[in-house]
């Protein structure tokens, strides 16, 4: 499969969401583009479903997924998790102190289970709705968070760092969270901004080359500034998205969010799935770095999705 041609920043494809460059400071910009993208009014999301996205930049769809369907999933998981223990791959990401895996990247690849599960309709098609087109795969990983050794992900949204590192050119992407356990209030469940998607935070300090080899493990660029986190939350609120397992999260690329370390007993296990509109491929990254690897931001398999079987 022939990779997609990139596209360089001209003035007519000029910048719209400018991060992170020299000299610049944080600061808010108006979003400018919509909260839910014309185009596929059908779907299985209501539309007071779709108004709650458009409202809080995300929607909690609890027991999306049934037990055995989640115990499949957590299998699945768990032999990922025991394949990449030690991080003898790329695409896996280990926490910075403790050496416990964090995460596994493009994992669509790795398990016909998670082949499956991404293009179930129940995500495809909800996806497709909020988007207003067809879609494929733009990142896929789990999420461990261990008991007692789990560390925080902290505050970012995911568009400024797939606009800046990866060339993404709008706000036309969403995330799929998908539990595969209890996530509690105890076990540093996601924590997410209602509201803030309708602002594009700008970050101050230029990327460094390989930024991804640390940034995965804790982030230090492309996170907000603590004035403009503390704004946007007096606004909106603060949320964390708990439930039993089976549940799903979509929430917008441009939603504020991020989660507190695991420092209870209890394992928590998510998956996420980001589907990008195919009229949202992406481009040269923004900020004049080479672009990051295919298994983080995909450029070489973006072939519309198409329902695979049941999960």
């Amino acid at each position: 499969m022939n990779a997609p041609a990139t596209t360089r920043v001209t003035a007519s494809n000029a910048d719209r969401y400018l991060s992170r460059q020299p000299g610049q400071k944080a600061g808010l910009l108006p979003r400018q583009d919509p909260l839910r993208w014309p185009g596929r009014p059908d779907g299985p999301l209501d539309e007071a479903a779709c108004k709650r996205f458009e409202r809080d930049g995300f929607l909690v769809l609890p027991g999306l997924f049934s037990s055995a369907e989640v115990a499949r999933l957590l299998d699945a998981t768990a032999r990922l998790q025991q394949d990449f223990h030690g991080g003898c791959d790329e695409r896996a990401v280990l926490e910075p102190d403790s050496g416990s895996l964090r995460s596994v990247f493009q994992v669509q690849l790795l398990h016909p289970q998670l082949e499956r599960l991404f293009r179930e309709l129940r995500l495809l098609d909800a996806a497709q709705q909020l988007l207003g087109s067809e879609v494929y795969l733009h990142q896929t990983r789990v999420n461990y968070k261990p008991g007692f050794r789990g560390r925080e992900f902290s505050w970012h949204s995911d568009f400024e760092t797939w606009h800046v590192e990866d060339g993404m050119p709008a706000m036309r992407a969403l995330s799929c969270a998908i539990s595969l356990t209890d996530n509690m209030e105890q076990n540093g469940p996601l924590l997410l901004v209602p509201g803030s998607q309708r602002h594009f935070i700008q970050c101050a300090g230029q990327t460094p080359a390989d930024h991804y080899r640390q940034s995965l493990r804790r982030q230090e660029y492309g996170v907000p500034d603590p004035t403009l986190i503390t704004r946007l939350v007096s606004e909106g609120g603060l949320r964390s998205i708990i439930g039993p397992a089976g549940g799903v999260v979509l929430f917008d690329c441009n939603t504020l969010h991020g989660s507190n370390s695991n420092i209870s007993p209890f394992a928590r296990t998510n998956i996420f799935a980001v589907y990008n509109s195919v009229d949202n491929r992406l481009r040269e990254p923004y900020c004049g770095l080479p672009p990051r690897p295919d298994f983080i931001a995909n450029r070489s398999q973006t072939d519309v999705l198409r329902e695979f079987g049941p999960a």
